[in-house]
């Protein structure tokens, strides 16, 4: 299975101290260049960095159409510009992005895609993780965007939440 990721869910997970649970979901992950400067720029503090520059299977590889990637960066940054490129490029079975433009484009372009929040629940649903609410939790309380719709809508699909249940 090939799998590109934004920076988005590299930092997300590390944020959360989950980072493994990419390895464990998919094996290995590629990631562009404009990516890896995002996660690993701010230094070795930065969420992500220090995993990122020490994971043998995260894979750094070049976009090729760099037209398409300065096409895309009139709506997007670089790190999703070249994710999305780069997914196109590899034929990538699913690409990891979260922000919500920069899925619509994805999708846009016939990319299976998830995010940070429904890799919890497939983690869940493959006994990877017990619950996915605390980390939703944690998500939130590090700044991670999430509206509500998003939070219980995950609680359902992971069976924390019944559909009529409301608050």
């Amino acid at each position: 299975m090939i799998v590109v990721a934004n920076a988005g869910p590299l930092i997300a997970l590390a944020q959360i101290n989950y980072f493994d649970l990419l390895r464990l979901l998919y094996g290995e992950l590629y990631i562009p260049l404009a990516v890896r400067e995002e996660v690993v720029s701010s230094g070795q503090t930065h969420p992500g960095a220090v995993e990122v520059n020490s994971a043998d299977w995260i894979h750094i590889a070049e976009v090729r159409d760099t037209t398409a990637v300065q096409l895309l960066r009139d709506r997007l940054d670089a790190g999703e510009s070249e994710a999305i490129v780069l997914a196109i490029e590899m034929k990538a079975d699913l690409l990891l992005i979260d922000e919500a433009r920069g899925r619509r484009i994805a999708e846009a372009r016939g990319l299976r895609k998830t995010g940070t929040v429904g890799m919890l629940i497939v983690a869940k649903r493959r006994g990877l993780i017990r619950a996915v609410t605390p980390l939703l939790d944690r998500l939130l309380a590090s700044g991670f965007r999430m509206n509500d719709e998003l939070y219980r809508i995950a609680r359902i699909l992971a069976d924390e939440e019944r559909p009529e249940d409301r608050v």
